[in-house]
């Protein structure tokens, strides 16, 4: 057992009570605008605008593969912008831009922040979209960075 909860909905609307924190993997470019990230920039602003600020400023900041950011965007109600993906998948494109262990480095980052909020966290299937991953390959990350801490952990499949 996965101790991971699956249902079928918008994770920019997550279920629960609490603290919630939204994750979702975003890539080392700079780039915003396709995937997950469209749900979240139609439901808040800030979460865009700090990301391409980070990114901006990267070379006085964290930003790169493994790193995460947090943004408060409603009282009880964070996005985590994890990066774990190196560049994007273009018609030239050889392989996937996706990088489980910088996924993996982000999830220990993630990890802490929720402990500190006492949050629960809820994500699409992050890493599986644009960037190229599989599920079976960054479920057991989920798992083993957060769900093995006793953080509750909801995936959402968009759809009826």
């Amino acid at each position: 057992m996965s101790g991971i909860t699956y249902v079928r909905g918008d994770a920019t609307a997550p279920q629960g009570k609490g603290v919630k924190i939204i994750a979702h993997v975003c890539n080392d470019l700079g780039g915003w605008g396709k995937g997950f990230v469209v749900a979240v920039s139609r439901r808040w602003v800030e979460p865009e605008k700090e990301y391409r600020r980070w990114h901006r400023e990267r070379a006085k900041n964290d930003f790169g593969l493994g790193a995460a950011q947090f943004v408060q965007v409603e009282r009880l109600v964070w996005v985590a912008d994890l990066v774990g993906q190196r560049g994007m998948r273009t018609g030239r494109s050889s392989g996937v831009p996706v990088r489980y262990e910088a996924i993996d480095t982000a999830l220990g980052r993630l990890a802490g922040k929720a402990e500190e909020l006492g949050a629960s966290v809820h994500m699409p299937r992050i890493g599986c979209g644009l960037a190229g991953g599989t599920w079976a390959r960054v479920e057991p990350l989920v798992v083993q960075r957060l769900t093995a801490r006793e953080i509750p952990v909801t995936v959402y499949d968009f759809g009826a």
